[in-house]
């Protein structure tokens, strides 16, 4: 990670997917030379009365919009039986989320299987397509919209199927996270300052075993708790250790630190511990086990610090260092590379860590400058941030500024390859843009939370206020 690799036609990479009319690439026509495509840069260049953007189809591998009754602030994939890592379309997944609804009563907790995800009009399909339409474009709109927009839309393909079973639950969910070891045992973050673990593997059943959508997965059901616990106040932080099955480690807003172990004989029951001594001043924002020792997780706040605790010394954290001058609200420990983190905060700062040189700064202001990278792309506050679980030197984040940005560390701007792959139709890359920006997805509103796909290379999903898309880029 530390001899970065030339990037492959960054030019090409750089596709923004929009929705509607706030897109990927805008074409300008010099009228002096030939069309010239450029990057366009969401909340940065200007849109004309006359102009209209759209992202580029060909762009993406797949990209499918869904949405369920009420907004979800966090969702999970859950590990399916289908094995991995699998590329061959259609793609079925596993999700499960949780809804910020009108009322208390309203919420639940929903086990989605999306089956049939096709490509589409996406990827080499939509390149086809485009050639094909570039030969016609004398023709009349009109005659362009005889066919439906889902057979557009689906390129002829069987379309994607929905299926559902819903759990209900007593006010909004701010996280859930299924574990991964057992995925049908989800551990839920409410706003009544309780954080709740239940078993939904029957509802995983079930719609694994469901070829069609059926009525039943619209009634939603009671299900008893596995364990719960309260805090002293609501939080947001949570996550299911990899090394140790059945440990969780949970955090609210006024700084506590609750570490549960599982009962013996299994995940039946949970014994939760004392709040960590010598936490955060303030809320605790997010937290992440280690990919590799079972005992050891880091956390984040609004106090700007990072601190590395190990539950065997609960007295104070192992290292506690000021990574930022403002709220930190995600990090994301590297599950292939385990000495690295990375953390974004209300600035729309990205931060990447090595653990290997992490230390208390040594600066005036007090924030340590042993950060290996830093972006300042985003524009608003990061709101989510994950590491790839197949590169090592790749993650995501997305932020306030309604982007997700897939990030190569190991990426490095060839001026002279970018020269020549411009006649090739490529979009020609602003040097404003940071070299390891390898793709940009926007036409969100207010996204919340991403993840990836642990068991298909290169597919992300992330929910937002108006509901989740599910895509994976073409150079990935």
């Amino acid at each position: 990670m530390r001899n970065p690799k030339k990037s492959k036609s960054l030019s090409s990479k750089l596709k923004v997917k929009t929705k509607q009319k706030e897109p990927e690439v805008k074409e300008t026509e010099d009228v002096h030379t030939s069309e010239v495509t450029t990057v366009w840069r969401p909340g940065i260049d200007p849109i004309g009365e006359d102009e209209e953007l759209e992202y580029d189809p060909t762009a993406y591998d797949c990209f499918h919009k869904f949405q369920v009754d009420w907004p979800c602030l966090s969702f999970d994939f859950i590990k399916d039986g289908l094995g991995g890592p699998r590329s061959t379309f259609p793609h079925t997944t596993y999700l499960v989320a949780g809804t910020q609804a009108a009322t208390a009563r309203q919420n639940y907790v929903a086990f989605l299987k999306l089956d049939q995800l096709g490509q589409g009009r996406h990827g080499k399909k939509a390149a086809g397509k485009e050639n094909a339409d570039s030969e016609s474009e004398g023709s009349d709109d009109e005659d362009e919209d005889m066919n439906s927009e889902e057979e557009e839309s689906n390129n002829g393909e069987p379309p994607a199927k929905f299926h559902c079973r819903l759990v209900n639950h007593q006010g909004g969910i701010n996280r859930i996270r299924s574990m991964p070891q057992r995925p049908g045992v989800v551990a839920i973050w409410g706003d009544t300052s309780r954080v709740t673990v239940i078993d939904g593997s029957k509802f995983v059943e079930e719609l694994a075993g469901e070829a069609e959508p059926t009525a039943k997965s619209r009634n939603k059901q009671d299900v008893r708790p596995l364990h719960y616990h309260g805090h002293s106040s609501e939080g947001f932080a949570l996550d299911w250790s990899l090394a140790q099955e059945g440990r969780l480690v949970s955090g609210d807003c006024r700084g506590k630190i609750h570490v549960w172990e599982p009962a013996e004989g299994g995940v039946r029951g949970w014994q939760v511990g004392g709040a960590m001594q010598g936490g955060h001043e303030g809320s605790v924002e997010d937290l992440a086990w280690s990919p590799c020792e079972a005992t050891v997780f880091c956390s984040c706040g609004v106090d700007g610090t990072l601190r590395v605790w190990d539950i065997r010394e609960r007295g104070k954290p192992m290292i506690s260092v000021k990574g930022h001058g403002i709220d930190v609200n995600v990090i994301s420990w590297n599950v292939t590379v385990p000495y690295m983190l990375a953390s974004g905060d209300d600035k729309g700062f990205l931060k990447i860590w090595d653990l290997r040189s992490f230390a208390p700064a040594a600066e005036a202001d007090g924030v340590a400058s042993c950060h290996v990278a830093e972006f300042t792309y985003h524009k608003a506050p990061v709101t989510s941030v994950e590491w790839s679980p197949y590169e090592g030197s790749m993650l995501a984040s997305c932020a306030d500024d309604n982007q997700l940005v897939v990030w190569d560390l190991g990426l490095e701007r060839d001026p002279e390859e970018e020269e020549a792959l411009a006649p090739a139709g490529n979009a020609v890359a602003s040097t404003e843009l940071p070299a390891q920006l390898l793709f940009l997805h926007a036409g969100m509103q207010s996204p919340k939370e991403l993840h990836w796909h642990a068991q298909i290379p290169g597919m992300l999903g992330v929910t937002a206020l108006d509901g989740f898309n599910l895509f994976k880029p073409s150079n990935l």
